[in-house]
Order: C-alpha cells, then structure tokens, then sequence
C-alpha cells in the first residue's frame, strides 16, 4: 500500500495465473490474530417521544456490532479499502460458519472500523411512556422504561441509545447514565442469564 495524492494504491504480492472463463480471489492482506469488541446495542428514535402514551414499544432489536481498532498495537495499522467485510465463526465442529456482513468505507490507520452484524436473536428489549406532561410553554417532561430481556445462559452487557430532544435535563433515572452527544442519552447495562432488567428515567425538554 502506499499513497498517492488524496488516494491509497494497493499492489498484490507475487503473481497468479487467471484461467480463460475463471474467476479467482487473491489476498490483499493477512493479520492473524486481531482482537474485536463485540458489542450489544439497543437504539431509540426521536418520535418515541410522541408515541401513544403508555403504549409499550415490544420486540425491539438489539443490534450487535463488532469493532476492530486498525492500529498496530492490535496488528493491524494500515489503510484499509472500501468494501465489504464478511464474518465467519468456527462452529463445534472447527468448521467455518458465515455470521454475517456490512460494508465498511475507506479508514485510515489509527481509527476504528465497526460492522453491524445483524441483530441478537435472545435479546429483546421493550419501552413504555410512563408519562408526558407540558410544564409550560415548549417545556416538557416524560418518562420512560426500557426493559431488556436476555434469554441467553450467560450474562450481557447492553448499550441503550436514547436520544433526547431539544435543551433537556434528567430528573430522575434508575442507573448511571452519561450525555453521549448533545441530543444523546447512554446507559450500559448488564443484564443476568435468563433474565431482565429495567431502566426507568425522567426527562425534562424546552424548545
């Protein structure tokens, strides 16, 4: 690999033989052993705000990403190329099973690379509008719970994404939470084998 004005060019090592008719994949490169954060991930959206009250949100998905850090303390460390990426795992029986894909852009060394891999199958997760109530004119409160169920036999962790509109405070809230981005509230959550966990929280708006 090598730059080349506001580009990357990448030269294949060795030569092949392409036959008439054939089509044939060749390795562009090889880093053996590169460590990734999986990650479990339950997103809400802005209108959730202005959903029916008390009308429970079931069934929601819970993504799962996977994240690699292209540096080369984790083997890696050099520029990757646009396209896609496929995930396989080795099943009981040491054979490769495909898991999934995503396309991921051209990144740079020294930055991280996250690929959606689908979403988890034994973890659900459910939000309900406790309440929305105007306080006064564009200030308004609301309060929410989001259940996770994990029916897994091991536990997990959870990061539930919730974006808030607008100039916003929390009132009250029933785990540690941290302000993400201006308009995001985040909460990482463990959730027990076979079993759920709420997190219940009350904010307040002005626009």
């Amino acid at each position: 690999e090598e730059s080349f004005f506001e580009y990357h060019l990448y030269s294949l090592q060795g030569r092949t033989t392409v036959k008439e008719n054939q089509t044939k994949q060749i390795s562009l490169l090889d880093a053996p052993d590169v460590p990734i954060k999986k990650e479990l991930r339950f997103y809400g959206a802005s209108q959730y705000y202005r959903s029916q009250l008390g009308t429970p949100l079931s069934n929601q998905k819970v993504g799962v990403f996977l994240e690699i850090e292209n540096s080369e303390r984790r083997r890696l460390g050099i520029p990757l190329p646009k396209g896609t990426v496929r995930v396989y795992k080795a099943s009981a029986d040491a054979s490769l099973q495909f898991i999934g894909e995503d396309v991921i852009d051209h990144t740079p060394k020294d930055e991280k690379v996250k690929i959606k891999m689908g979403d988890a199958f034994d973890v659900v997760g459910e939000r309900t509008q406790r309440d929305w109530t105007k306080v006064a004119r564009n200030v308004y409160e609301t309060e929410w719970d989001v259940e996770l169920r994990n029916h897994k036999n091991e536990d997990i962790e959870v990061t539930i994404i919730e974006p808030v509109p607008g100039d916003w405070e929390v009132l009250k809230s029933s785990h540690p939470y941290t302000k993400a981005e201006a308009h995001t509230l985040q909460y990482v959550v463990t959730v027990p084998k076979d079993g759920k966990v709420t997190v219940n929280y009350r904010v307040r708006m002005r626009w």
